[in-house]
């Protein structure tokens, strides 16, 4: 398990990156309006709250959305609101940290985590994706944001700003 402070400053990178793309995308309007990106944006937000889900709410079934159900406006306030409860998570102490979820959507074998590799694993999902919606967004002729941790680093940690 990643040391505490290195977890946050995964999760504040996580959330700042992920500010930081909805600020070039709302810039842009053309890469809202692409139906790739904003469906890869959708996939991104929809695990994150997957895994929101699984790590602290599991007395209601999880609702698999689409993309079509979201406007640009909803789905960043979307995203806003997983973050907010992944934060929340990112405090947790150490036990809560090593304690096993199971993950229902992979079946084949069964897959258990702790709440740490889960907060790994969205972190470094979602990172992936942004890098693929950076290239759409150059490709549109849109101008992607540096997101990278060691970006996140050298301009002083800042908080995420949506």
């Amino acid at each position: 398990m990643p040391p505490a402070d290195t977890l946050r400053d995964i999760w504040a990178h996580h959330a700042w990156a992920d500010a930081e793309h909805w600020r070039a995308f709302e810039a842009f309007p053309a890469a809202l309006e692409d139906a790739a990106l904003f469906e890869r944006l959708h996939h991104l937000h929809l695990t994150q709250s997957a895994f929101v889900w699984a790590i602290s709410d599991r007395r209601r079934e999880f609702v698999f959305s689409k993309s079509g159900d979201f406007t640009p406006d909803a789905l960043k306030d979307f995203a806003i609101g997983n973050h907010q409860t992944l934060a929340l998570a990112a405090t947790l102490d150490e036990s809560e940290m090593e304690r096993r979820i199971v993950i229902p959507w992979f079946t084949d074998p069964p897959l258990q985590v702790s709440v740490c590799e889960g907060l790994t694993q969205v972190a470094m999902h979602s990172h992936y994706h942004r890098g693929q919606n950076a290239t759409r967004l150059r490709e549109l002729g849109g101008d992607p944001p540096g997101s990278d941790f060691i970006t996140w680093i050298w301009k002083g940690r800042p908080a995420a700003s949506w």
